[in-house]
């Protein structure tokens, strides 16, 4: 099959090495533009314009998608089918009519649910305990067309980042059997009930902001969501710190939630509107990240302190 790629960022290359493998003929790769990045501010590709110029497959970078010469770029392509992975623009209907066998997108959750820009994400944040990913058409709603395939993956105690990586490749595996049902004529096409719906909007820097009015449980869930970005974090006496790593305790708290109650080798104890949360992995500013045991070593953190503004 004739296939035009559309993707950005890591989430999307195994579903091109997959199409790659699968000896489907790649006319072309549409990327995000080069962006700054680091310290530095260096221009630098997205991995999947990295891993287009291995195969030497032709890459384009639009600022915007829906100009028009870039819908006559791909109409002059003439792709049998175009699949989407993590594209990062929203696709004009001009472009979704060109190919016959219609866009294909790969979505890291289980549809209707956790529809938008951080499906993984939200679905930690919010205490799933089973996600995956899902093929589909592709229509002008948001992540709203038919669905073909899912493939159905225990999250577990899984960060967001170890969890996107797991995703990533069962997203290749699914695209792969979903183009070959595709070629075949046999492709499902299951409609998305509405009513079941749900949205995983876009993050930013204070999701990641503890409430320690909210449960030991709910917080954990939010530390592994927001890891590896934006990253959890919270106030000690005023200066901002991250948590990379926390558990449950099973101890139980009267205290104000936030208020440090122990401080040891294993962690800061802290209390929680319900239950006691145990901090094992912290970031101070212009420090590493480490255990609580490390930071100990030649820090001081005292008990019975606040966490938070």
């Amino acid at each position: 099959m004739k296939i035009v790629f559309m993707g950005t960022p890591d989430f999307a290359v195994p579903c091109l090495n997959e199409i790659v493998s699968k000896g489907h003929d790649v006319l072309a790769v549409v990327t995000q533009p080069d962006r700054p990045k680091g310290r530095g501010k260096k221009l630098t590709p997205p991995p999947v314009k990295e891993k287009a110029l291995e195969y030497n497959i032709p890459v384009l970078q639009p600022e915007n998608v829906k100009e028009e010469s870039v819908i006559l770029e791909i109409e002059k392509l003439a792709p049998d089918c175009i699949v989407v992975v993590a594209f990062g623009q929203i696709l004009p209907k001009k472009i979704l009519d060109i190919p016959p066998y219609g866009c294909i997108n790969v979505h890291a959750s289980l549809l209707p649910k956790y529809r938008g820009a951080a499906p993984i994400n939200w679905a930690i944040i919010n205490g799933e305990k089973i996600s995956g990913v899902t093929t589909m058409y592709m229509d002008e709603g948001l992540d709203t067309g038919d669905m073909i395939l899912k493939k159905e993956i225990p999250i577990g105690d899984k960060t967001a980042g170890e969890f996107h990586d797991q995703l990533a490749l069962a997203g290749a595996e699914i695209l792969g059997e979903t183009l070959k049902l595709i070629e075949e004529e046999q492709a499902p096409r299951i409609k998305q009930v509405d009513y079941e719906s749900s949205y995983a909007p876009i993050m930013d820097k204070n999701t990641g902001k503890i409430d320690w009015k909210n449960s030991a449980e709910s917080i954990y869930n939010l530390i592994r969501g927001v890891n590896p970005w934006p990253t959890a974090f919270t106030f000690y006496k005023g200066e901002k710190f991250k948590i990379w790593k926390a558990k449950v305790s099973k101890e139980c708290c009267n205290e104000e939630p936030g208020k440090i109650i122990k401080v040891d080798k294993d962690g800061l104890f802290v209390c929680t509107a319900n239950g006691v949360l145990i901090i094992e992995e912290i970031q101070f500013p212009n420090s590493k990240r480490m255990t609580v045991d490390a930071y100990l070593r030649g820090h001081k953190i005292e008990n019975n302190i606040i966490l938070g503004e």
